[in-house]
């Protein structure tokens, strides 16, 4: 048995905590090195670095769980590694096979086992999995050089309080362009909404809902989460479209509903006017798991869900088999899990 730090693992907040070790590999003529784990948390670049001047940079993020047993376990490591890849093609860089990147973060937590946070804390393990070009570069070209690292953290709720509903208002600008990298996991589709996420907190919302860039018509995502809602007759829809992040929650959702819960559910285009049409509404990420949406401030007009202060049946059934799959405490299908 590991012995833990000593933290205060069911008041830990959602920020970078330095661990024992990171994980970091460099790609050069052509291949990666054998990769290593390192106690440094820094790195030195090139001023040159592609990653400073032009973005190119694409990062994951996924959650260790300890078991009941003690076990701890990586959700659907696989379908990190696959969207990791996506983007890093989408970028010109070179990708990080499945089975390096899985064993990168599978290192990284067995070298960290002391501050992967307990069962029943409520708190996980994040990794967070990062390629980025490098080297000394002037031009606007890709890179020579690559650094592939993965550095984690424990952590708590994304999103304060739990399963206490989140209020949003729809932003009045775009995430993505049209026809752009809205569906790549790069630094640019976040940079773009920091100043619009910081605005709607200072008037008191949670987070920004984004519409699609062509029509501003449809539903896209939130700044960190993707979208769901449940109609009267307890069909959840999701939308569907070319700018959103894949996410791997929003995936495992629509296949929990499906598969588990027996509920129908639409993948589909989803115009903001449907809004009125949801009875419930919840963010779904990484990071944030589900968080039920209880608002969603639109066109002068505040739209609730469920009452806008309580957790939806719906919301709250996905959530509880969601959390209960990724501790083991729920069956899940094979390969969801894999065992540290």
């Amino acid at each position: 048995m590991t012995e833990k730090v000593a933290l205060d693992w069911g008041n830990l907040g959602y920020g970078y905590t330095r661990t024992d070790y990171n994980y970091i590999s460099y790609w050069k003529s052509g291949k990666w090195d054998d990769g290593r784990l390192t106690a440094e948390n820094t790195v030195t670049i090139s001023i040159g670095s592609t990653a400073l001047h032009y973005g190119q940079e694409c990062f994951e993020g996924l959650k260790a769980q300890t078991a009941r047993d003690g076990k701890i376990y990586l959700f659907r490591p696989d379908q990190n590694a696959k969207r990791m890849s996506a983007s890093a093609k989408g970028i010109l860089m070179p990708d990080v096979p499945e089975d390096r990147f899985i064993d990168a973060c599978l290192q990284l937590v067995r070298a960290n086992l002391r501050w992967v946070p307990p069962y029943g804390t409520g708190a996980s393990f994040y990794l967070r999995p990062f390629e980025f070009g490098h080297g000394d570069n002037l031009g606007a070209k890709p890179a020579d050089e690559y650094i592939f690292c993965v550095y984690g953290s424990p952590v708590g709720p994304y999103f304060k309080g739990g399963m206490k509903p989140i209020s949003i208002c729809v932003a009045d600008v775009d995430r993505a362009a049209p026809r752009g990298t809205g569906h790549l996991k790069i630094g640019g589709n976040y940079a773009g909404g920091l100043m619009t996420r910081m605005l709607a907190k200072q008037a008191g919302f949670d987070d920004n809902l984004f519409l699609d860039p062509q029509t501003r018509t449809l539903i896209d995502e939130l700044g960190g989460a993707n979208f769901f809602g449940v109609t009267k007759d307890g069909t959840v829809v999701t939308p569907d479209s070319p700018s959103i992040l894949p996410s791997i929650t929003r995936r495992s959702v629509i296949e929990i509903a499906r598969d588990v819960l027996g509920l129908k559910v639409e993948e589909r285009p989803v115009p903001i006017a449907e809004i009125a049409d949801f009875v419930e509404a919840g963010a779904c990420g990484t990071a944030s798991i589900i968080a039920p949406i209880g608002s969603i401030f639109y066109n002068g007009k505040r739209y609730e869900f469920s009452g806008g202060k309580e957790t939806g049946p719906i919301t709250r059934r996905l959530y509880d088999v969601l959390t209960a799959m990724q501790r083991g405490d729920h069956p899940a299908p094979d390969g969801w899990l894999v065992e540290v």
